[in-house]
């Protein structure tokens, strides 16, 4: 409830209340039982509220008898956060993929918004080729949907052939992965010496983002900062953003970046994880980079005295020994940080050299 919170005031919400119900299973038609509804009724009165928002997706049918019984906005998790990606598009190809996502997710949705237009009965007007309002709107959506799709995939392959000149300089890419707000974009600034924004807000990096780096040892790679992940991602927005999340697959290794003082870190790498198996992402190298550790300690010295991340080895699975512990915002921990992708690049190209030996 805190993150719905953080999304609603992200989409620039004031929540005035929140409310919790414990059902064995949703209610088919509104989701939450005859009493929660009546106590939102109640609430109404008392505080004024304009705008519901509920954690999890809501079907066709419960937004629209939620919307008739208490006589608000209804809004559910995936309409949230892509108000939010909507609001923090920047480009082009954003703006595109989100608009997809929108688009995708009111289809269905028609029948609710334009039944009182819908012109289906008899009479005058209503035979031959006439076709309802409903009929009409839904053949624009479906021909913009087409459209936008043919306009990602001309992106997508431009995309292509810009990794595969990459792939013949042999420059080797590096990824920053993570959950939203853990410190991305702030690394990768201070990794690539760039100004990217950094906001609080979440989603705020939506459009990827690569820089050439050259190592302490001359060695040159790439970096790219990418969309952050989040808890119950919609799939809407992870089939819209393919062509961004393609470059993921392109990297050589990952840095997942964890924000190690928030109180669900475990659970934030758990989420990024599932999504990056969901990916087909679960095997590709990566180390993971505890960041925001100048919340806990005084000085970077101190980061030599924390030897062990409890959670990472016992909930998650991953490797202790593949661990970097940083605080981006002051380069705490960043010259560790290089060390250990100097190594695994160097190693990753002896072999690539060897292979072609062979």
């Amino acid at each position: 409830m805190e993150e719905l919170s953080y999304l609603a005031k992200t989409a620039n919400a004031a929540v005035v209340g929140k409310l919790i119900q414990k059902l064995d299973m949703p209610s088919p038609a509104h989701y939450i039982g005859k009493g929660k509804i009546d106590e939102l009724r109640n609430l109404k009165e008392e505080i004024q509220y304009d705008t519901v928002i509920f954690d999890d997706d809501l079907s066709p049918r419960q937004q629209r008898n939620l919307e008739e019984v208490l006589e608000v906005k209804i809004v559910d998790r995936t309409a949230l956060i892509l108000d939010i990606f909507a609001k923090h598009a920047q480009t082009r190809e954003g703006q595109l993929q989100v608009e997809l996502a929108q688009h995708q997710y009111l289809l269905p949705r028609l029948v609710g918004q334009w039944s009182h237009l819908e012109r289906l009965g008899g009479g005058i007007g209503t035979r031959g080729p006439g076709e309802s309002q409903l009929e009409t709107d839904r053949r624009l959506v479906y021909k913009r949907i087409n459209r936008l799709k043919h306009e990602i995939e001309e992106i997508r392959q431009h995309r292509d052939l810009y990794r595969k000149h990459r792939r013949t300089r042999g420059m080797p890419v590096v990824a920053l992965v993570g959950y939203t707000n853990a410190g991305k974009s702030t690394l990768f600034n201070s990794l690539s010496k760039a100004s990217m924004v950094v906001k609080e807000d979440l989603f705020s990096t939506l459009d990827p983002v690569t820089r050439r780096l050259t190592l302490p040892g001359g060695q040159q790679f790439l970096i790219t900062d990418t969309v952050g992940f989040i808890h119950k991602l919609p799939t809407l927005l992870i089939a819209a953003f393919r062509a961004t999340l393609e470059e993921l697959s392109e990297a050589n290794l990952l840095l997942h970046v964890v924000d190690i003082m928030h109180k669900n870190a475990s659970y934030q790498c758990l989420v990024v994880e599932k999504i990056l198996k969901e990916l087909n992402l679960d095997d590709k190298p990566r180390v993971t980079v505890f960041n925001k550790l100048d919340l806990a300690l005084g000085s970077e010295e101190e980061l030599e005295y924390v030897t062990t991340v409890p959670f990472l080895e016992g909930e998650i699975g991953l490797p202790s020994k593949n661990i970097a512990l940083i605080s981006a915002v002051n380069g705490w921990g960043i010259t560790k940080l290089l060390e250990k992708v100097t190594s695994y690049l160097s190693n990753t190209l002896m072999q690539d050299m060897m292979a072609k030996t062979k």
